[in-house]
């Protein structure tokens, strides 16, 4: 391992370049684009767009070929495609969203052949007792993980499952397709087992570290590019309390969700720009890209939240992309669908160019 840290040490040090040491060439190609078209517009990504849906009468579309939402009503498929893993550890077929698996795998590599990128979350179960979710907080399950070697082994062998997964992704060449791998994200949250209230920062990192390593030295994966995302953050010294370093993270990412419109409209434009400012001035010294890796306001009531409230928090900034969360029944939905009350504005911005979705994106590989 000594000439690949000397290889991760001289890219650092001259300039952007991923963790992995020696990355697949579409890796590569892939996170130095994602700089090369910063500025240029946001890529507008979709948690599950390819795996259900709601038609216009506010039923649900499940596992049909070729159909997203936003392609419904846009005739462009989003350049960002978001999935989770939650549940593979279990050895299920499917995960926490009743989303087979293999379906992920074929959604991936349609994505991939559109032009566009995957990014994928973990909710995984608690490794103490697996019969508990990310949601339950069984005390001290992170040192848990680090001191106990049957619950450390537990977790290592969920790994193990994640790594079969991300290694079945390959092109129709054979070649490994480039992900986003996004672990024990709103970790400035306490509401999931790794949040701030159930490990010390120091526990978090070791986890993050113990997972990185893992997933690069002994599976021996080349083709992940890994984002750290927090929840709502105060300060740059509250994004990094937890942050394992430069050399175990790829992009700097923020989970937020607007709540409470039209009261709150103001305050969340204001407190997502000064999110997006500090991890602007952090992406510009760490030499990394930087995203909102969560986002969304549920049922899209304003009609104009995407001219009056997105357009107005992202002007100025450079984030890669924007993943708007799913799009799960009626009343938990996140873009929108056909006969949605935001469809007109939502065009309308599409066509400032100030989202990008699938057609805006092609030659990221390259």
């Amino acid at each position: 391992m000594k000439k690949s840290f000397i290889l991760l040490f001289l890219c650092l040090a001259k300039g952007w370049c991923q963790i992995h040491p020696i990355p697949t060439l579409l890796t590569k190609n892939l996170y130095q684009n994602l700089r090369n078209f910063e500025g240029k517009g946001v890529f507008l990504g979709h948690q599950d767009a390819l795996a259900y849906g709601l038609n216009a009468d506010g039923s649900r579309w499940i596992g049909e070929k070729d159909r997203s939402d936003i392609h419904s009503v846009s005739g462009e498929f989003p350049a960002v495609l978001g999935l989770d893993l939650g549940r593979i550890e279990l050895g299920t077929s499917h995960n926490l969203d009743q989303v087979p698996f293999e379906d992920m795998k074929v959604h991936i590599r349609q994505t991939y052949e559109r032009g566009g990128f995957s990014t994928i979350s973990w909710h995984l179960n608690n490794p103490v007792n697996p019969e508990k979710t990310s949601w339950d907080h069984v005390p001290g399950t992170v040192s848990k993980i680090l001191e106990d070697p049957e619950v450390k082994s537990r977790y290592l062998s969920w790994l193990d499952l994640v790594a079969a997964f991300l290694s079945d992704l390959k092109t129709s060449d054979g070649d490994y397709i480039p992900v986003i791998f996004r672990p024990f994200h709103e970790h400035t949250g306490s509401w999931f087992w790794w949040g701030a209230d159930h490990c010390t920062p120091d526990e978090y990192k070791a986890l993050w570290k113990l997972t990185v390593d893992y997933l690069f030295q002994k599976k021996k994966l080349n083709h992940i590019l890994i984002a750290y995302s927090t929840d709502v953050f105060r300060d740059k010294a509250h994004y990094l309390e937890r942050y394992p370093g430069d050399e175990y993270v790829d992009l700097l990412g923020v989970d937020t969700y607007h709540r409470n419109p039209p009261e709150s409209n103001t305050a969340f434009v204001h407190k997502l720009r000064s999110m997006l400012s500090i991890l602007d001035q952090l992406s510009t010294e760490k030499k990394k890209p930087y995203a909102i890796t969560e986002t969304g306001l549920e049922q899209i009531t304003e009609k104009d939240w995407w001219s009056n409230v997105v357009v107005p928090a992202l002007d100025g900034f450079r984030p890669s992309y924007l993943l708007l969360w799913r799009n799960g029944y009626e009343k938990h939905y996140y873009a929108p669908y056909p006969g949605q009350g935001s469809v007109a504005d939502f065009k309308e911005v599409l066509k400032s160019g100030k989202l990008i979705l699938s057609n805006g994106i092609q030659g990221i590989y390259r």
